[in-house]
């Protein structure tokens, strides 16, 4: 694969962030802020097929980041893009929905467990914040448990920044650590008579830490404190629905929510969320004011049923695993060999490397640099993700860059 080793501190790429500099802000923001990408890497890209991207300056990579999650398919995956381009065709943002609407409702209705409704939305932190709003609707309480470190979006009742939030804007949200039924209790107790929701993301997915799966017996304790409490158990899904499972990401472990959010993997890179939730909350649902102008556009939904459509006809969970489980066999081989310490954890389709000694992560981002140079986009701190667009051949391309990041962070001593 042709990969040009230039630096992206030269080129197209720095033209684009010098320009952008003028007229954004810091030229860029949120997670795709400069300042949080590895150092090396580009920020633009001009086009993506499959499991392949070429940024601004022509480099072409193997990607295990997949847009942050939405491409569960691979970029532009015919299918769906043909969906997409029937329904442009009738239109797409009109004076209402279009019937493709009722339709995909059908649809997750069908394919989710608990869920005897949905709602749609636009990101992940819009169906988060609907889940929330929905729960409190439903209980008359204000109170909602979330994990310390979770991710849940970036309005203010949840961001991780303190810039522009009030402490009135997370007066509410009280604290347990994820995988500890006994925290979770007391701050169960904490919210006493004011308990709305239990908020929790699928797995432990907190940046630049070990990921970890959730342990049934604290969700089955999860499950507990909400039917004693009359609270709704919400599992935000948007990072990891459908990837890990075709029906909501704890159905595996046999425990059901009330209302899961979900997003990132729905329409294969097309813009949409959703909130499935259980019949007990349906009737909260039509009483809160939740809305967007394109909240009901119809392309994203064409194409989201054609992506869940294809999801389900190659079995996508399994072929994501048996790459990542690849990838995941592969690293921890090169990693022995080049006498490098690595930990790997989170699901095989959701894969996070962390270096041993390595509190910094510059050895992590020496990793990735080197990788990227060598026709791999890897992330040294987030988790990653594999989508069914990776193949075998994909795999191991991927892991003969591997091999040149290894020997970058072997030759750190």
């Amino acid at each position: 694969m042709p990969n040009d080793t230039a630096s992206p501190s030269h080129g197209a790429d720095a033209a684009l962030r010098a320009r952008a500099r003028r007229v954004i802000p810091g030229g860029m923001w949120g997670h795709l802020d400069v300042t949080r990408l590895p150092e090396g890497y580009p920020q633009y890209f001009v086009s993506a097929e499959g499991c392949r991207l070429r940024d601004a300056d022509g480099r072409e990579c193997i990607d295990f980041m997949c847009a942050w999650g939405p491409m569960v398919l691979g970029h532009r995956h015919p299918d769906v893009e043909a969906a997409a381009r029937r329904q442009a065709a009738l239109g797409d943002t009109m004076n209402g929905p279009a019937p493709v609407l009722v339709e995909l409702a059908e649809t997750l209705v069908g394919m989710i467990p608990h869920a005897a409704w949905c709602l749609f939305q636009k990101n992940g932190t819009d169906a988060t914040t609907v889940c929330v709003t929905v729960a409190r609707a439903a209980t008359g309480r204000r109170k909602v448990l979330v994990a310390r470190g979770a991710y849940h979006g970036a309005a203010p009742w949840c961001t991780p920044s303190l810039a522009g939030v009030t402490a009135e804007d997370h007066a509410h949200l009280v604290h347990f650590d994820y995988n500890d039924a006994a925290s979770l209790e007391a701050a169960a107790e904490a919210a006493q008579a004011d308990l709305a929701a239990v908020l929790v993301t699928a797995f432990r997915h907190d940046i630049g830490r070990d990921l970890e799966m959730p342990d049934p017996a604290f969700a089955r304790a999860a499950r507990a404190i909400c039917d004693a409490a009359g609270a709704a158990l919400i599992v935000d899904d948007v990072r990891a629905g459908f990837r890990l499972h075709l029906g909501d990401s704890w159905e595996a472990i046999g425990v059901r929510p009330d209302l899961s959010a979900f997003s990132n993997a729905i329409a294969n890179g097309h813009s949409l969320a959703a909130v499935t939730g259980a019949e007990r909350f349906g009737e909260a649902a039509t009483r809160v004011f939740v809305t967007g102008s394109f909240w009901c556009a119809a392309v994203p939904m064409a194409a989201a049923l054609a992506t869940l459509t294809e999801l389900r006809r190659v079995d996508g969970s399994a072929r994501m695993r048996a790459m990542g489980e690849r990838l995941r066999a592969g690293l921890g081989a090169l990693a022995e060999r080049h006498g490098v310490g690595i930990r790997q954890s989170g699901p095989p389709q959701m894969p996070l490397v962390l270096f041993e000694d390595d509190p910094d992560q510059r050895k992590g981002s020496a990793f990735c640099a080197a990788a990227l140079r060598a026709g791999a986009y890897f992330h040294p701190r987030h988790n990653m993700f594999l989508s069914c667009a990776h193949a075998e051949a994909d795999i191991d391309r991927a892991l003969e860059a591997a091999a040149a990041g290894f020997a970058a962070v072997a030759r750190m001593g």
